[in-house]
């Protein structure tokens, strides 16, 4: 997923899976942009030791990765996730975003386009570390037809098949949105269902919310703990919004009427969807967080990380929750519903028929 700058703004584009074997049904110069990109990541790293003792390093980058640094050790320390290589070094990539991934679907649809990939299985997202390269194949998919969106990734987890390092592109951040970061990419290390991004974000989903509970609640800074769950609720809130949006697209789109009027309906709906925000803003007292999401023209591909990030959530939760919020008992109950086949697992946590 996900990120803007700010907790509370949408994190809806995370967790990106960069594969960097060969599949028959990629092209080449995709399979050369991924490899070239996540060469040049592995090439920037440096230990953040080296970082922190450099006295080239600014007082800005040094602060966030002693934060970082801490918030990794916690991780594995308290949390029980990886204690390995990743996380533990540092790279300045020099631009906005890690990558940018596009999400698409059909003009009458909400369901999302998969691509397919070694190890990973099917996602819901074509990933580019080139945002001019991710603009374009966006183009294309709309000059045939599909609705497509990009978004910019901050972060992103390669399973760890390489130790991946903490991003200059993450340390604008909050502090809990930086050290929440780390607990969800972590995450997908211990448990993973190839093929089933909901259950695989909803899972890592929620490792991150008990973690930075956790984080926050042992570093006794309980205004900003109190501050993360104000932005959290109205993260919720959001998604609420945009999941409500979805349904009532998905209706009508398996409806009787005709193409014209179902292009008109959708574009009602999705103007419905925005005063919807504003009305939800003013019970914020005027909270501007999500403003510059709800300022573009808006598609059926807008709303596929939300339905992929938080589907599954709420039944996740209840069964942390049900084993007395042990991390590493739930994490064994999530390599068990990761073996599973997909129809099973969509069954038991999200609620949804196959």
């Amino acid at each position: 997923m996900r990120r803007s700058i700010q907790l509370r703004r949408p994190r809806l584009a995370r967790g990106l899976l960069l594969l960097m074997l060969a599949a028959p049904s990629l092209s080449g110069c995709y399979l050369m942009q991924a490899t070239t990109g996540q060469m040049d990541v592995i090439a920037r790293r440096q230990p953040i030791s080296a970082v922190l003792s450099s006295p080239a390093t600014p007082p800005t980058i040094r602060s966030r990765l002693e934060y970082a640094a801490s918030a990794r050790e916690f991780a594995s320390r308290e949390l029980a996730l990886p204690d390995n290589g990743s996380y533990r070094s540092y790279a300045d990539l020099q631009r906005p975003y890690a990558a940018w991934n596009v999400f698409a679907t059909e003009e009458f649809s909400v369901e999302p386009l998969r691509w397919c990939f070694p190890i990973a299985g099917c996602v819901v997202y074509r990933g580019y570390f080139n945002e001019s390269a991710a603009e374009a194949y966006a183009r294309r998919l709309r000059f045939r037809g599909y609705d497509a969106a990009v978004a910019g990734v901050p972060a992103y987890s390669t399973l760890g098949h390489f130790n991946d390092p903490i991003l200059s592109t993450m340390l604008h951040w909050s502090d809990a949105q930086l050290a929440g970061t780390l607990f969800h990419e972590l995450a997908h290390q211990v448990a993973y269902a190839p093929g089933d991004s909901q259950f695989n974000e909803a899972f890592a989903t929620v490792v991150e919310e008990t973690g930075v509970e956790r984080w926050l609640a042992a570093a006794q800074r309980s205004n900003d703990l109190q501050v993360w769950r104000v932005h959290r609720e109205r993260h919720l809130q959001f998604i609420s919004l945009l999941l409500e949006a979805r349904e009532r697209l998905g209706a009508l789109y398996r409806s009787d009427l005709g193409p014209a009027q179902k292009r008109d309906r959708k574009q009602y709906e999705f103007g419905a969807l925005k005063l919807a925000y504003a009305q939800l803003k003013r019970e914020w007292r005027g909270d501007a967080g999500y403003d510059r999401w709800f300022e573009r023209t808006l598609s059926n591909a807008d709303l596929v990380s939300a339905a992929t990030y938080y589907a599954c959530v709420p039944e996740l939760r209840q069964r942390l929750a049900a084993l007395g919020g042990d991390l590493a008992a739930f994490y064994e109950e999530a390599r068990k519903l990761a073996a599973l086949s997909k129809d099973e697992r969509r069954l038991l946590l999200c609620k949804q028929p196959p």
